[in-house]
């Protein structure tokens, strides 16, 4: 997540909703299920249920990031050989699972960035749910919460699709961003260069940057309320209580979004922010501390990650592509 704050508002955007009966298989969320990002004229009467991500997988994928980040000076900046590792990494692996990928080159302090799209084969052209997550460190360390956590996280669910041979109404797009460190840099290309036509054809952006804090609270952004009552629906499900997520507004990728007023939403579990006694008697942890105190320091590796969050975050995410994809 960047470290200064942006001020970004837009126009609020008008959402329909549908009752879909499908359940995920691995939770139990309320019978109604959430409401898609925008009512379709017509749609199927149950969706298949979303796959358990696989907690494993999504380590697996931050041992990886870790990895490369050990073997290129320590981080995976914009700029450091890192960087483009960690985008071939995650590019290999979606081009192995059928995806479409493309890579998007923009300059940056000097330096060439990097943005890796990914779509699948097939859904509604002129319906397009997104989901992405920035790809970029700090300069003074792995950034393995920030922001490999999301990272992984849509990785692996991307690869869930592809295992589930996964035919949705709508388009599905995931992307990685750059730069976003140095202030939403890599996002903003993308959408300040996106024709008009294209935007059109967005359904909706999710992000998730930080989902695996390791004195975790669970935040749900409330720029759309029916992506935010998608993931609402879910952890109410799990019996987790959400807050509003306020640290992070205007400071991760979705303002890209916002900005040209797409519907954004996602998820979150803090940064910098202490963690108040009223959050533990919801969410455990401990009072008083950050919810991340690895936060743009050195000491977020794989050991700051909080395996249940991050798990239930993962999970939340299938969730979430699988109703708003319907």
């Amino acid at each position: 997540m960047k470290l200064s704050k942006l001020s970004v508002r837009s126009r609020t955007v008008l959402v329909g909703a549908l009752a879909i009966g499908g359940m995920l298989a691995s939770v139990a969320p309320a019978a109604n299920a959430a409401p898609v990002a925008r009512a379709t004229a017509t749609a199927p009467a149950t969706v298949l249920a979303a796959p358990d991500i696989s907690l494993a997988n999504v380590k697996a994928h931050l041992t990886q990031f870790s990895s490369i980040a050990a073997a290129n000076g320590g981080n995976r900046a914009h700029g450091r050989p890192g960087y483009l590792a960690s985008v071939n990494y995650v590019k290999g692996k979606l081009d192995a699972a059928g995806f479409t990928t493309s890579v998007q080159q923009f300059s940056s302090g000097g330096s060439v960035g990097y943005n890796l799209i990914a779509d699948w084969p097939g859904g509604d052209p002129n319906q397009v749910v997104m989901a992405g997550a920035h790809l970029d460190s700090v300069t003074s360390g792995a950034g393995i919460n920030d922001n490999g956590s999301g990272s992984a996280a849509v990785l692996e669910t991307a690869l869930a699709v592809s295992r589930a041979g996964l035919q949705p109404t709508k388009h599905l797009r995931f992307a990685w961003w750059g730069a976003e460190e140095l202030g939403l840099v890599g996002s903003r290309y993308y959408t300040n260069n996106l024709p008009s036509a294209e935007r059109a054809k967005l359904d909706g952006y999710l992000n998730f940057d930080m989902i695996g804090s390791s004195n975790a609270g669970y935040f749900v952004y409330d720029d759309d309320p029916a992506i935010e009552q998608t993931f609402k629906t879910y952890f109410a499900g799990l019996g987790v209580p959400t807050e509003i997520e306020t640290e992070g507004d205007g400071r991760s990728d979705h303002a890209s979004f916002k900005n040209i007023g797409i519907p954004v939403g996602g998820l979150f579990t803090g940064a910098g922010r202490t963690k108040t006694s009223a959050q533990v008697q919801k969410w455990g942890g401990t009072a008083g501390q950050a919810f991340d105190r690895c936060y743009h320091s050195s000491c977020d590796t794989t050991a700051s990650i909080n395996d249940t969050a991050l798990n239930r975050n993962s999970d939340a995410i299938a969730y979430a592509i699988w109703e708003l994809a319907s």
